[in-house]
């Protein structure tokens, strides 16, 4: 780890550190979006790293701070990772699927900035009910 040489750099840290906080204490107010990406070892596997970032990065580059992105564990379909599922407090989630890079960039700007979902990259199915 490095050493922190300054008081202005522990102040940035504990800044960056306050700032992350802050977000986990408004993420159920109403206008705030959430954005789950599946970082299982499938998903992972498949790109849910490169996706997450490409998310996170298209996010800054739009400005838009009411969107909470987290990572989560296995959302339980595998063959279609890397899986992104978004939220909004009073709709149901939606599930996308084999959302590359590319796609998570176009869910912030179709889907989260502009309020159209991306129907080619929804997962339609749902689990199969055993007996």
């Amino acid at each position: 780890m490095a050493r922190i040489k300054s008081l202005e750099e522990l102040q940035n840290i504990r800044q960056a550190a306050k700032d992350k906080f802050e977000l986990r204490e408004i993420a159920d107010k109403e206008d705030r979006i959430i954005v789950r990406v599946g970082m299982a070892t499938c998903g992972i596997a498949s790109g849910a790293r490169e996706t997450l970032n490409a998310i996170i990065d298209e996010l800054a580059k739009q400005d838009m701070h009411n969107v909470s992105v987290t990572q989560t564990g296995c959302i339980g379909y595998c063959a279609e990772e890397p899986v992104v599922e978004v939220i909004y407090h009073d709709q149901p989630s939606v599930l996308y699927g084999h959302v590359d890079a590319a796609r998570g960039r176009e869910i912030v700007k179709e889907h989260l900035q502009n309020g159209r979902l991306l129907q080619n990259a929804i997962i339609t199915r749902a689990f199969e009910q055993i007996d």
